[in-house]
């Protein structure tokens, strides 16, 4: 080994050191010599495993718009997955969860990552956001990967697509009752306290934009409509369409229902008969289809990233826009990087952090 590579394994080691005594939940920004020694320790870090660059977001404050009692009440709770394919719209959904928010301060992420990522972004996370309020969890795919089906789009198999369905386990009971799921290619364009205020009534379990005028029947097969012992679940009930890449999940409801069970057992179902050919998000509406708290559309205004097999362009709904959302096949940071945008791509662009050179990085770094 040279002299080169034993210098880089002592600092990648201090580095997983100094990273596993830090809080993981930031309440408070770090000293100024905290953030200079770990600003360092990334770089060398970055430098040996090239992972992607990103500017330090400004700091965002609690403004005089934050009230007395939302200062004062506890967090909003946030969870989203930290996939290394993801990686550049998760930091753009965060910085602009912060922006928009009248009380940054209080918001708490909770970031879910796999066990089996070679990357470690929350190192990321730290030096991009220093005072967030987060913690990272980790996720065993193990288990969900036993129950995954192909699907029509292989980045629908990803494990952690499937990572919402386990909140209610993997995040601490004792602190976390309700939270809100962000997918990652997503951006706020509006207060997030407006919509963690949004009340769950009755015994609904979660919250989100329903679209009814959907044709709902296309997102199961001829097999299961055939087949009444299957079909009867939505008796008695007028199910929706609605996407799970913005839910307000109650936790509590979720823990006393077992609804984690009842997806598993539609899981299970569809490795054994084929029940529908997308893939997280119909077990969600064969439990939940018909029996959710139906949200303004503004909050979702998905479908951005084009058709799940074309990518093409799309526009946005009528109605105000709370939320930016690129579901579908094309993701507005590839596209913008191709030099083949979509209109509304560039509204994702003001957010992105992201430095595409050695020399952006390096200004991160003039003043230490």
């Amino acid at each position: 080994m040279s002299l080169f590579q034993s210098t880089c394994t002592v600092f990648i080691i201090l580095f997983l050191v100094y990273s596993s005594l830090s809080n993981a939940i930031r309440s408070f920004p770090i000293t100024e010599q905290e953030r200079v020694s770990e600003k360092t320790l990334i770089r060398l870090f970055e430098d040996d495993l090239d992972l992607p660059r990103f500017a330090e977001a400004p700091e965002y404050r609690n403004g005089n718009e934050c009230s007395r009692s939302h200062a004062s009440s506890s967090h909003v709770h946030i969870s989203m997955t930290l996939d290394s394919e993801y990686l550049r719209g998760t930091m753009a959904a965060i910085h602009s969860v912060l922006k928009h928010s009248s009380c940054p301060e209080n918001i708490f992420f909770h970031f879910i990552a796999s066990e089996s990522d070679s990357v470690k972004p929350s190192s990321l996370i730290r030096s991009t956001f220093p005072s967030l309020n987060f913690q990272v969890y980790h996720f065993d795919e193990t288990h969900v990967k036993t129950l995954i089906s192909s699907s029509i789009r292989i980045a629908l198999e990803n494990p952690l697509n499937y990572a919402r369905n386990y909140l209610a386990d993997i995040l601490e009971q004792d602190c976390v009752d309700r939270v809100i799921y962000l997918d990652s290619d997503v951006v706020l364009v509006d207060d997030i306290q407006k919509l963690w205020d949004i009340e769950l009534t009755n015994s609904r379990v979660i919250g989100a934009p329903q679209y009814c005028h959907t044709n709902f029947t296309t997102y199961f097969t001829d097999d299961f409509w055939f087949d009444s012992s299957l079909s009867k679940v939505f008796q008695g009930r007028n199910p929706c369409y609605f996407n799970t890449g913005v839910m307000i999940m109650d936790l509590v409801k979720w823990r006393a229902g077992n609804y984690t069970e009842k997806i598993e057992k539609w899981m299970e179902l569809q490795k054994e008969t084929r029940i529908y050919e997308l893939g997280s998000l119909p077990p969600f509406l064969l439990v939940f289809g018909g029996d959710i708290e139906a949200i303004d559309h503004k909050w979702n205004q998905h479908g951005l990233g084009g058709d799940n097999v074309k990518g093409s362009c799309r526009l946005l709904h009528p109605g105000p826009v709370s939320l930016l959302h690129w579901s579908g096949k094309g993701k507005p940071w590839l596209r913008l990087d191709e030099g083949n945008p979509c209109p509304l791509d560039h509204l994702w662009l003001p957010y992105d952090l992201y430095l595409h050179n050695h020399h952006h990085r390096h200004q991160l770094y003039q003043d230490m």
